[in-house]
């Protein structure tokens, strides 16, 4: 998808602003058709409250409509049949296009379950979450009763549109849907940033095969360059983090013993807030380290 600027939107035709936004919601080009009666936007979160707005004060039966035209997570038939960019984009980048077996036979389960109890997908924000807690997700929600499942059906969509509208719409105000997961490491040995510290972040999971998200290296700083997760949610789940300390102290000549005390030191965490501001530092030297949950 192409950006578009909010003052474009606000000049547009009506044929164009349902060109641009007509799958901000899957299949549903009536919501932008209608959020054109709310021009102008002073913003991008005003012209996604109209759409939320437009969905809130739907029919029932539109309101149904739309969550059925949502597709099964990692269901094969529909991905041959042709998925939505938006969908595929959301759905391969939780890693549901690269399933174990025991993984894609879960999926296969919870798809089936929910549409016989429900008469409806089972929807999540794919982009929120990493693949164990999608399945747990699943779990939870399934013993609740059809209203409520309707309602969070609806939520999720908000969030998965949210997402949508953030990268396309360009404006001066944002809407809450990234957030972000940062390192440093502090050589606590020498009072100094631990420059030059190869850090790999992986996404764990109970399933299939752990993935890996990011490898990078410190700079002068003790930082990275880049945060290990930026400009998107950070999904929820399980992650290791580890650190190349024994080859860190090796480079710096420091004395230590052979083989080294601390060689690789994984980080073990989990993350239940994907909007939040993330940080897990490391103060290290040859002999110990230590870590905390910052912000």
């Amino acid at each position: 998808m192409s950006s578009i600027l909010i003052a474009d939107l606000n000049a547009c035709s009506r044929d164009d602003f349902v060109a641009a936004l007509g799958n901000v919601f899957e299949y549903s080009p009536w919501i932008a058709e209608q959020a054109t009666l709310a021009r102008p936007f002073d913003g991008v979160q005003q012209l996604f409250d109209a759409m939320k707005t437009v969905v809130d004060q739907a029919a029932p039966e539109l309101r149904l409509a739309l969550i059925k035209g949502h597709p099964d997570l990692a269901n094969k038939a529909q991905r041959a049949a042709g998925l939505t960019a938006e969908s595929s984009a959301e759905q391969n980048g939780a890693g549901l296009d690269r399933l174990s077996d025991a993984e894609f036979e879960a999926f296969e389960r919870i798809n089936s379950v929910y549409r016989t109890k429900f008469g409806m997908p089972y929807i999540v924000c794919a982009r929120r979450h990493t693949r164990d807690s999608i399945l747990h997700d699943f779990e939870h929600r399934l013993p609740n009763d059809t209203a409520t499942e309707v309602q969070n059906s609806i939520n999720e969509i908000y969030r998965i549109a949210a997402l949508r509208v953030a990268e396309l719409v360009v404006s001066d105000d944002r809407l809450g849907v990234y957030g972000r997961l940062s390192t440093h490491v502090l050589d606590a040995h020498s009072g100094r940033p631990a420059e030059g510290v190869a850090v790999e972040l992986v996404e764990l999971s109970d399933l299939g095969a752990s993935r890996v998200v990011t490898r990078t290296i410190t700079n002068t700083d003790g930082r990275t360059d880049q945060p290990l997760i930026y400009h998107r949610p950070v999904p929820i789940g399980r992650y290791e983090l580890t650190f190349s300390i024994g080859d860190y102290f090796a480079g710096r000549h420091t004395a230590t013993s052979d083989p080294p005390f601390l060689d690789q030191i994984p980080l073990r965490f989990s993350v239940s807030e994907p909007e939040s501001d993330l940080h897990v530092p490391l103060l290290v030297t040859p002999w110990s380290y230590a870590t905390y949950r910052g912000s």
